[in-house]
């Protein structure tokens, strides 16, 4: 790395504090080494460090001649931790490095696209941790790369993006492989809709954020001026009370029942249930291990008394490699073979519409919450990443202070005249 560049001016935190405010707020630039300058930009709450970058110095393909990324907050009036508060010279290495990092010699030759993009995002980021990319992959294929694959990513507008994230939301839904149309009139199939595009976005955003990482662009400018729809990840959950529960696990067909039974216990997904093992039970501390989840983290889920018990009767006698779950003839229980099941089960115990395995999952949670089991021992058994989802999906069965408090001192305001007599008076009175 080169030798650092002394600047009197704004190498001291006293320097820099006798500079003037400038009325456009324009930085103070210090070139470094050719095409690489440091700036300082003040504000009467302490400044910022940036760097400046020549695109053509480091070779990266940008709409415009310079890289410009703000690197840091000045230690003007607290002292450097090393990561967001630097230093000069902290800034200077900084700075140095974020230059060296553009200078990519393996570059590709020619136009970056946003196929090259995906391309790049799946091998680096997916093979790394050995997890599955089949259905990621089908997103691109499908939905990104037909209609953006060949797009230049430096060239890429905003205008692009939303255009094609509002036809993608208003297209017709794959159904089995078939194109089915949605019912515009239908706000929730809308809704629906239009979440899928968010989530497909959000694939895209990834890639493309790679690339933005990787100095493969010079400027992530025209993706993430792009937002997704408002108010489309808000689905109706549904709710099973303990006696639908009951019920259908009552009304299961034997050979799927167990499933269903760990499903109420555990709270796992229908994938991660599959793939338990009997290795994967722990007796001793009453729980199980789910090595790979939907996020790709490994989680442990505590039983109850109930659940310790049942798992130990189900694996007894089963080797620890063996799976805890199996069809009859002994086979893996496959992803669709639970839609079948499902069904036949809520019509037996008749709840309507049907629910799915994943339904289990929203009962786990919502009966916990219910009863005051914090969200945080909730998410991390639920495997969320932190918990805002389970605030958004739970959050509002938690039993509220505020709402026994009004009710407990909100006065009456008198008897309201009753226009249907219940049917246990009327049988009382002819009793």
């Amino acid at each position: 790395m080169a030798r650092m560049t002394r600047d009197a001016k704004l190498e001291t935190r006293e320097a820099r504090g006798r500079l003037e405010i400038p009325q456009d707020k324009r930085p103070y630039w210090r070139q470094l080494t050719p095409g690489v300058f440091l700036g300082y930009r003040k504000s009467k709450t302490g400044g910022v460090w940036l760097a400046r970058i020549s695109a053509n110095e480091v070779g990266v393909d940008s709409a415009t001649p310079y890289i410009q990324k703000n690197m840091g907050t000045a230690d003007d009036f607290a002292d450097s931790n090393g990561a967001d508060i630097l230093t000069y010279a902290e800034a200077f290495k900084k700075i140095q490095a974020f230059a060296e990092s553009l200078k990519q010699h393996d570059k590709p030759k020619g136009k970056y696209t946003v196929a090259d993009a995906v391309k790049d995002y799946l091998t680096e980021h997916y093979a790394k941790d050995g997890r599955s990319i089949t259905t990621t992959k089908g997103t691109y294929n499908v939905h990104i790369l037909p209609q953006l694959g060949d797009k230049i990513v430096v060239e890429l507008k905003s205008q692009h993006i939303n255009k094609w994230l509002t036809n993608l939301a208003e297209a017709p839904k794959r159904n089995r492989g078939k194109l089915v149309e949605i019912d515009k009139t239908d706000e929730d199939e809308v809704r629906k809709r239009r979440a899928t595009a968010n989530r497909i976005l959000t694939a895209l955003k990834a890639a493309l954020n790679h690339a933005y990482r990787a100095g493969r662009v010079a400027s992530d400018d025209a993706w993430r001026r792009v937002s997704p729809f408002k108010r489309a990840d808000a689905p109706k959950i549904r709710f099973l009370s303990t006696d639908e529960c009951n019920r259908l696990l009552n009304a299961a067909d034997t050979d799927f029942r167990p499933m269903v039974r760990a499903g109420l216990l555990t709270g796992c997904r229908y994938g991660e249930l599959t793939k338990l093992k009997v290795s994967d039970f722990n007796e001793s501390n009453g729980s199980i291990h789910i090595r790979i989840s939907k996020g790709g983290k490994s989680r442990h889920v505590p039983l109850t008394g109930e659940g310790v018990e049942w798992f130990a009767e189900w694996t007894a006698g089963k080797a620890g490699n063996a799976l805890v779950f199996t069809r009859p003839d002994g086979d893996a229980w496959g992803r669709s073979h639970q839609t079948r099941p499902m069904q036949e089960a809520s019509d037996r115990a008749i709840i309507v519409p049907a629910v799915s395995f994943h339904i289990l999952r929203h009962a786990y949670a919502s009966l916990l919450v219910s009863t005051g089991v914090p969200l945080q021992v909730v998410a991390d058994a639920l495997g969320h990443a932190d918990i805002r989802m389970t605030q958004r999906h739970y959050g509002h069965l938690q039993p509220s202070y505020a709402a026994e408090q009004i009710r407990a001192n909100l006065p009456s305001f008198g008897a309201t005249e009753k226009k249907v007599t219940p049917i246990t008076s009327r049988k009382k009175a002819n009793a």
